[in-house]
């Protein structure tokens, strides 16, 4: 079986992975946001001008607009839920590495304590 160390150290891996996952998920949620801010700005843009087909077609860019900032809202609504798993990730991730130091220090002690231990029987022992 392996030791507490070893598994603390795997669990730490998946851990910073699936941190890892979240900020990129939250990443790609911001640039959606964005893009479909940017989007809608530039429909609204083409519908204040003059040489538009704006006045033949309102509903038409009435509803790409709307669908847009709808995009954009619920980009910028899944990025703040991300941006709660990324919090949630870092704590959990930070708590499984305070473990892991603590039992790898705690390995390490407990060698040096068996090692010293050996070495003290060892000298004890009359040769022969």
């Amino acid at each position: 079986m392996a030791s507490r160390v070893d598994r603390l150290k795997k669990l730490l891996s998946v851990q910073e992975q699936l941190k890892s996952l979240h900020e990129t998920r939250h990443a790609g949620h911001v640039a959606a946001a964005a893009e479909a801010a940017r989007e809608a700005a530039e429909i609204a843009e083409r519908f204040n001008r003059d040489d538009s087909l704006s006045a033949l077609f309102p509903e038409v860019y009435n509803n790409r607009i709307a669908s847009a900032l709808t995009r954009g809202e619920a980009s910028r609504a899944a990025a703040e839920q991300e941006l709660q798993l990324v919090a949630t990730a870092t704590a959990r991730t930070n708590l499984v590495e305070r473990n892991y130091r603590d039992a790898r220090r705690q390995e390490e002690r407990e060698q040096g304590d068996q090692e010293r231990l050996e070495m003290i029987m060892n000298v004890r022992r009359p040769p022969g």
